[in-house]
């Protein structure tokens, strides 16, 4: 194990802080082959993602896929980048300040950071930087409101390794998942059914998770089972039978078997059975990015237009929405509670105005 690193030396009196970490997956720096290379060597070298043999696993991974796939990936990013950047970054950088203002309108002093499990800004820096401003407590809200090893305890396994090197460690607190929680629920459904107000309501709505290898669900991972609750709430709360929706999950990987049923098979079944219109959302993912924008707008979108379908409307995230952000700054505030974050008078103002209140009724 590492030695914690030297730091500041401790000032006595130094007045207590509270951070909130807000953590998504990451994002390469450009939509280049090179920078796609530094990021799938980070995001495919975690054991959380790949649990394969590292021996067997680094073999393929350096000898075929970070040969092959940088310049593939480079291209799809390139087709969604925006002029100020991923659009995961853009997203998840607006959302903290969001959450920054909400959380303030609340009363709550706190700080409020994103940063990214693989890329930049990293979880350790950023972690670095709020220590060195005096944070003495921080809460970890990763954006993932399904709970995977792959996704929510890879976040927390960066916090540890953070945290081995630091000496004085803030308290920490950690947000696991979301998936059920009303407000949340409640903003999905409102999001449908404004698209439905807008575009028409389709035949079938089509809800996509992110794919985990199906191992997984026998290995003891709750995310499987969690999707299929939260498709289940959202389907409830559009009064929706069991016929008008479909829970599917995506963006398959390798030759394994995968949580079925798979996004662009289902689709195309869909299709070719003579479905016309479909809606599809993604409610695993608290903001748009590749998956969302390429996979599923325009991927899936062409397979299921190619098979037959005659309309695929995409319903996107969550992103600014007001609804969503009001779900993410209730739940921060819940883990908050304890902490004393919300601003008080300090304790000079209340001594003069307890001998001011003693002054005045010593004169009646």
């Amino acid at each position: 194990m590492s030695k914690p690193q030297a730091e500041a030396p401790y000032t006595h009196g130094s007045a207590s802080k509270t951070a909130l970490l807000f953590c998504n997956l990451g994002t390469p720096d450009a939509p280049t082959a090179p920078a796609l290379r530094r990021y799938l060597a980070q995001f495919l070298s975690d054991p959380r993602v790949v649990e394969i043999p590292r021996i067997v696993w680094g073999a393929i991974l350096h000898g075929i896929i970070l040969r092959v796939r940088p310049a593939k990936s480079a291209a799809k990013y390139a087709g969604i980048w925006t002029r100020e950047g991923s659009p995961l970054k853009v997203w998840t950088e607006k959302q903290a300040k969001l959450l920054q203002g909400q959380l303030g309108e609340r009363g709550h002093k706190i700080s409020v950071r994103y940063a990214m499990r693989y890329g930049q800004p990293a979880i350790a820096s950023t972690l670095s930087a709020l220590r060195a401003e005096g944070v003495t407590r921080v809460l970890v809200l990763p954006a993932y409101p399904q709970y995977s090893g792959a996704t929510t305890a890879s976040v927390v396994d960066d916090v540890a390794r953070w945290a081995l090197k630091t000496r004085h460690l803030p308290e920490l607190r950690f947000v696991t998942h979301y998936h059920d929680e009303p407000l949340y629920i409640a903003a999905l459904a409102d999001s449908v059914r404004r698209h439905w107000a807008a575009h028409g309501r389709p035949e079938k709505l089509v809800m996509s998770f992110h794919g985990m290898p199906a191992r997984s669900l026998a290995l003891g991972d709750p995310y499987h089972c969690e999707c299929l609750k939260t498709g289940r709430l959202l389907a409830e709360s559009l009064g929706l039978s069991k016929t008008e929706y479909e829970i599917t999950f995506q963006s398959r990987f390798g030759k394994a078997k995968w949580l079925e049923p798979y996004t662009e098979p289902t689709l195309k079944k869909l299709a070719a059975d003579g479905l016309r219109h479909v809606a599809v959302i993604c409610p695993g993912f608290s903001a748009d990015c590749l998956e969302t924008l390429e996979e599923i707008n325009l991927e899936a979108r062409e397979a299921f237009l190619h098979a037959g379908g005659q309309r695929f409307d995409y319903i996107p995230c969550l992103n600014d929405d007001p609804a969503g952000m009001r779900a993410l700054s209730a739940l921060a505030e819940r883990h908050l509670q304890g902490w004393p974050t919300q601003e008080t008078t300090d304790a000079g103002a209340l001594q003069r105005q307890r001998e001011r209140a003693l002054a005045q009724g010593a004169k009646v």
